[in-house]
């Protein structure tokens, strides 16, 4: 049934929504999406990942038990589905019992460095799901997301690109702020900002400083 599945993904006679139906009523079609990610059909390819992600999303203990597979992929050459992976990673660390995060902290956190804007700011994204998951690792997560203003511009991560990823980081920061015992550091950060020329990212930043009493 599983290969028949992914075929009629292929040829567009299921979509994305019905599969994903299919599999959280059956859990036996997960590792036939997970062989989905190495076809060479990229309508396979990318709805079998984003399937996937939804569902990390809605029952991520379904897909506990494959992690160190996701955490392969943050090498992928597909970067789609290194994309998906940090999504996916970040859903599971809040049923990760075996600290298997832990021991990828920064394998996953090096590609803050990465080239390409999307891939930053999936990783930028998913820090704050990861903080509230694993509050031991509240403090390395904090020092990770306030380097984000000096990673490198690429042809693919612009100047405007680096305000974009620090919009998210802001945002980031504001689900686990009370947690955060080095609350000065990111309280200068996003003060910072008030003076960008993104519009959206000054906004941010304001919400912010009302929202946590620091706005003066």
């Amino acid at each position: 049934m599983g290969s028949n599945v992914l075929q009629k993904l292929g040829e567009k006679k299921l979509t994305k929504d019905q599969l994903f139906k299919k599999v959280k009523q059956d859990k036996n079609l997960i590792p036939e999406l997970l062989k989905g990610l190495s076809s060479q059909n990229p309508a396979i390819r990318y709805g079998c990942g984003k399937i996937l992600m939804d569902l990390s999303g809605e029952q991520p203990e379904q897909l506990y038990p494959y992690m160190d597979f996701f955490l392969s992929l943050l090498e992928s050459h597909y970067r789609i589905l290194t994309w998906n992976a940090l999504i996916i990673i970040a859903n599971l660390t809040k049923v990760d019992t075996e600290k298997k995060f832990d021991r990828s902290f920064e394998n996953y956190f090096s590609l803050l460095t990465n080239e390409y804007m999307v891939t930053v700011a999936n990783v930028v994204g998913g820090a704050g799901k990861i903080a509230l998951a694993k509050p031991c690792l509240t403090d390395q997560i904090v020092e990770r997301l306030l380097m984000v203003e000096k990673i490198p511009t690429t042809p693919h991560l612009s100047s405007e690109c680096k305000r974009v990823i620090i919009e998210h980081a802001i945002r980031s920061f504001d689900m686990f702020f009370p947690q955060i015992q080095q609350k000065e550091k990111v309280i200068s950060f996003v003060k910072k900002q008030l003076k960008s020329p993104r519009k959206t990212l000054r906004a941010e930043s304001e919400n912010f400083l009302q929202k946590w009493g620091q706005l003066v």
